[in-house]
């Protein structure tokens, strides 16, 4: 990858991972309902998890789907149903001081975000769309390991600055009523994210 390709890469990783999508808004969600120390190990997960993936792609997995449709359609189907399950937790979700509580919801832990990086219909486009667009033609694992590396590195902070953002919203939605409005709405747009990648 040569510097210029890599500055337009990074260039484009910015601006997908700081976009609106299924994670940034748990993330978002969970700045506001269990802090951001406490949703530390979901923005790693998803920084970490969306590398691997990102060089899995790069090692040929891409190449899998397009040969066994069949995989993709699984892939699709299976990940709106987590989609789905995991609005229906966020709407089910109660104000922050209900989260405190003994047996309350818990923010999505590490393994748990990285693995949702693999059905995540946003995670697989930017990963797709990287590989294809931004690694050179006759490219190695060096490459591919750059450019996750990177990737992963840039997500980072893009995600974490969602987390900020719902830790900054602490301070408006005192009202319980609010935090629950928040939820709702946020559960509806993580169900709202399913409509593009249902369209094909």
């Amino acid at each position: 990858m040569t510097t210029d390709q890599l500055i337009a890469f990074c260039a484009f990783a910015a601006i997908s991972s700081i976009t609106p999508g299924p994670n940034n808004t748990m993330v978002l969600a969970s700045g506001l309902n269990h802090g951001f120390h406490r949703s530390l190990p979901h923005i790693a997960g998803i920084s970490i998890g969306f590398a691997i993936l990102v060089l899995g792609t790069g090692a040929g997995l891409h190449a899998v789907f397009t040969a066994v449709p069949p995989l993709q359609t699984l892939l699709k189907y299976g990940g709106a149903l987590y989609l789905l399950w995991l609005a229906w937790k966020l709407a089910r979700s109660g104000p922050m001081q209900d989260n405190n509580a003994q047996g309350a919801e818990r923010p999505m832990s590490f393994l748990g975000a990285a693995a949702f990086q693999w059905i995540n219909p946003k995670a697989w486009v930017m990963a797709v769309g990287a590989v294809t667009t931004y690694l050179p033609h006759a490219f190695g694992l060096a490459d591919a390991m750059l450019m996750a590396a990177v990737y992963g590195a840039i997500c980072a902070p893009c995600v974490a600055a969602w987390a900020g953002c719902g830790v900054a919203l602490r301070g408006w939605l005192q009202d319980p009523r609010a935090v629950r409005i928040f939820n709702l709405t946020a559960a509806a747009l993580l169900v709202a994210s399913l409509y593009p990648m249902l369209q094909h």
